[in-house]
């Protein structure tokens, strides 16, 4: 075989293999140069915006098979409200997710279509503003029938995040609860998944994590500052009290709250409702 990169002595000093060794070397340091001056300026951007330059470029948009298709257009009230357009690349990062995690049934609980699709959709939510949507701290999901015991802290859980085994871990009865009742600020998948996008946003800098970060501190200033707001948002009893549990427990519960009744968090408390927005990048239908 003949390796075009490796050239003899004599070769090389000919004038016109230089020329070209030259030119492809002076385009290779001038891409380079481009491209982190234009890292640079969307990561400025980003920081100032709250969001990438763009979402959504894809080769080749990829199909559900028809079966879940079907659950993802009849159950999943977010992915019915997008433009035509957007459901395309809701499906694609679908697909993407059920093509990249292992799925793993405990306790005899045998994983279905609907199973993966709701599960898939849900991790697409809320990541669906970010360009950088894989949530990289995830690896497999373990669905169980019901609360199941934990040995994290040796307790039973409805569901987990587990960094260590890079796992998210759900009660698949207590899933479902969480969409079937759609306004009790209640939902067992988007909070799990919101802390494993937290974690994953400490773990690896980025796009994402710099949109993620800079807002989350942004709300946590704004409610030191504003004692009487604060007050205000806790006696209200709008968010459950497990959300002033840490900060971790704080921001997954006001996710949950914003994504189930945008329109009451928006009236009751439009500056953390503005917040959360730019967090997410929600700018879709009903947001």
């Amino acid at each position: 075989m003949i390796n075009l990169l490796i050239f003899t002595q004599e070769e090389f000093e000919n004038p016109l293999v230089t020329k070209y060794v030259l030119l492809f070397a002076t385009l290779f340091l001038i891409l380079l140069v481009l491209y982190r001056i234009y890292i640079s300026l969307e990561y400025r951007h980003a920081s100032i915006h709250k969001k990438p330059f763009f979402n959504h470029v894809y080769l080749r948009l990829r199909k559900l098979p028809e079966a879940q298709l079907k659950v993802l257009k009849s159950e999943f009230k977010f992915y019915q409200k997008l433009p035509t357009k957007y459901q395309g690349f809701f499906e694609h990062r679908v697909v993407k997710f059920i093509k990249t995690k292992e799925f793993i049934g405990k306790d005899d609980l045998e994983v279905t279509d609907r199973m993966k699709v709701l599960v898939a959709a849900t991790s697409t939510m809320i990541t669906f503003g970010y360009r950088d949507y894989n949530i990289r701290l995830i690896e497999r999901v373990l669905l169980y029938p019901e609360p199941f015991f934990s040995n994290i802290n040796e307790q039973y859980h409805k569901g987990e995040f587990n960094p260590a085994y890079k796992a998210i871990v759900f009660s698949w009865k207590d899933f479902l609860h969480g969409y079937e009742i759609d306004n009790d600020n209640l939902n067992l998948g988007i909070h799990e998944f919101i802390h494993a996008l937290h974690i994953s946003c400490l773990k690896k800098k980025g796009m994402t994590a710099i949109i993620f970060f800079n807002t989350f501190l942004e709300i946590t200033e704004f409610l030191e500052k504003n004692i009487e707001y604060k007050e205000r948002l806790v006696t209200s009893e709008y968010l459950r009290d497990y959300a002033y549990t840490n900060h971790f427990e704080f921001i997954s519960v006001v996710i949950e709250t914003f994504i189930e009744t945008p329109h009451e968090f928006k009236s009751q408390f439009p500056e953390i409702y503005a917040k959360v927005k730019e967090m997410l990048n929600f700018n879709f239908n009903g947001y």
